[in-house]
């Protein structure tokens, strides 16, 4: 028996699938409390999930605030002292909430990251150093690490997060809107000497790109081209925010001319796809660039 009176469960959705919250909803305690903050003035499906799950509140933020400010959304609701950041497009490993009982008596960390289920060669967790994140990701699958291994950053899929330590008004800068909210919060917590580790046994099984689905035609096509937008965007702004600025921009402007001349080269040679990709890209980038907001939302993701 596992005592989460202390935990709260935040998931952030948009058009997502019903399937898709309903896998991950049911690979939650029942016991613990979940908050939903559906990124928008109405969620489709509330009375069926209300009815399903009693320990479950819905909130419907009013308009897309994007993962950050949607998050941010939920937290101001949560009255625990841990919050567990989820993605709707996961689906926790069964031994998951055994797991995380004993680690929330640990009093150090601030956040905790979860691992992959599935042996990918993917790493949910590194280091800001570049060589020695290149280190840790090639050794990783082949360390005899222990569970709790002390890193500088992981992804937000799913994350716990101390809330005694991390006192943040607003602990994701709503400035991005999609990509590198969870390293921008892992930069600020590091210069603070806050402690971020990332667990082998805390499981968790993610799609990806599925936290978001329409039936329309081209929604694949503006998914595409909004993700490329806010990658570009979001990297210039992070690492303008947390870098030597002068030389984030000299680099940017080569990354420009390199996705404009692709863009450029795919229109010719009529490879629509990888077009759009790149010119996409270049407008995220630019726009980044130029002090612009990130505004771009596409048709589908107001």
């Amino acid at each position: 028996m596992y005592n989460f009176s202390n935990l709260t469960i935040i998931i952030v959705t948009f058009l997502t699938s019903k399937q898709t919250l309903l896998n991950c909803l049911n690979s939650i305690d029942k016991k613990i409390k979940v908050i939903l903050v559906e990124n928008s003035s109405k969620f489709k499906y509330q009375n069926f999930f209300q009815n399903k799950f009693k320990n479950l509140k819905i909130f419907c933020s009013g308009k897309n605030l994007g993962y950050g400010g949607g998050n941010n959304f939920g937290l101001k609701k949560v009255n625990t002292n841990y919050a567990l950041i989820l993605n709707p497009d996961t689906i926790l490993d069964k031994s998951f909430f055994k797991n995380l009982n004993s680690l929330l008596d640990n009093k150090k960390f601030s956040i905790i990251g979860c691992e992959l289920a599935e042996n990918k060669d993917y790493v949910t967790g590194g280091f800001f150093d570049e060589k020695k994140n290149k280190v840790f990701r090639k050794e990783f699958f082949n360390l005899k690490r222990k569970n709790l291994t002390k890193v500088d950053w992981v992804t937000g899929s799913s994350m716990i997060l101390n809330l005694k330590k991390i006192k943040y008004k607003d602990i994701f800068d709503e400035n991005f809107f999609l990509y590198f909210e969870e390293f921008d919060l892992c930069q600020r917590l590091k210069r603070q000497n806050h402690d971020i580790f990332l667990c082998k046994s805390l499981k968790i099984h993610h799609l990806g790109f599925k936290s978001s689905y329409h039936n329309a035609p081209d929604f694949k096509d503006e998914a595409e081209n909004l993700r490329n937008w806010h990658w570009m965007w979001s990297q210039y702004f992070y690492y303008k925010k947390n870098y030597n600025y002068l030389n984030v921009f000299l680099r940017s402007i080569l990354k420009l001319l390199n996705s404009a001349f692709k863009s450029f080269f795919y229109q010719i040679i009529f490879d629509k796809k990888n077009k759009n990709k790149y010119f996409y890209r270049s407008l995220g980038l630019l726009s980044s660039m130029l002090g612009y907001k990130s505004f771009y939302r596409g048709k589908f993701f107001n």
